[in-house]
């Protein structure tokens, strides 16, 4: 087998996890371990084109509410809508009340049923809504939201490919990845991407560092509240649990930046 190059796992966490057209030169698990550790990076770049497309509305004269929703639409377009298409079978698949072997298999069903509309315009207003505070704060705090947000969805994908945690499925993204990460490096990104948040925080004022650490900390457990329910429910993680809990984190992650 040929050596493996440094780039080989950003490639991985772009190619899999974003559209910005990379390719994935290795599909194996070592390259699965690098991307994952490298999923925050692709989180950034999603997290910049947002705060990048609220920001050139506002200086056009747009309102907050609609800098918001470019700053939503764009993570949406950036990864085709699958985190959020995940998102809606997860919660199809929790909300069906069935053993974890029919639970699956309305998972991988093409539809999207009650609990997932449900769950999908829920997250989506409450996204939309707190990057609006955000934005009507001042536009360094909305863009500082759309970036962090976006990075802590990423990270708790990190966290979920982690050692220990197993496929619920023999095939599909959740098991290329599933248990590639060791714990160390997981806990390495996660300082990483909290220490990188405090700094930007920082730059807005005392009270921010506080909020934005506050921020990831709480994305992360509310990702790893919704992954330990999938393990027990599933059995495991698949590519739909994934996207939920990105979701998941991102979602308060901005409701937490939105406070105060």
């Amino acid at each position: 087998m040929t050596g493996t190059s440094p780039l080989d796992g950003l490639r991985f966490a772009f190619g899999t996890l974003t559209v910005i057209p990379v390719r994935v030169t290795r599909w194996d698990r070592r390259a699965a371990r690098d991307g994952m550790l490298c999923a925050p990076l692709a989180g950034l770049a999603v997290g910049a084109g947002a705060a990048g497309l609220g920001l050139a509305l506002l200086l056009l004269g747009a309102g907050a509410p609609l800098a918001a929703v470019a700053g939503v639409a764009v993570p949406a377009a950036l990864t085709r809508g699958l985190h959020l298409d995940g998102l809606a079978d997860t919660a199809d698949g929790l909300g069906s009340g069935k053993p974890a072997e029919d639970a699956l298999r309305i998972m991988k069903q093409s539809d999207i049923g009650p609990f997932g509309v449900i769950t999908l315009v829920l997250v989506l207003l409450a996204q939309v809504a707190a990057l609006t505070q955000a934005f009507d704060a001042s536009w360094a705090r909305g863009a500082c939201a759309a970036v962090v947000s976006a990075t802590c969805a990423r990270l708790a994908l990190t966290l979920a490919a982690r050692t220990g945690v197993p496929a619920a499925r023999p095939e599909g993204l959740g098991a290329a990845v599933a248990g590639v990460v060791p714990v160390r490096g997981a806990v390495i990104a996660t300082v990483a991407v909290t220490g990188a948040a405090a700094a930007a925080g920082a730059l807005l004022g005392p009270y921010d560092v506080i909020r934005t650490v506050l921020a990831v900390v709480l994305a992360l457990a509310a990702a790893e509240a919704l992954l330990r329910h999938c393990t027990r429910r599933f059995g495991g993680v698949t590519g739909d649990v994934f996207g939920g809990l990105a979701e998941t984190a991102a979602t308060t992650a901005l409701v937490v930046l939105s406070l105060g």
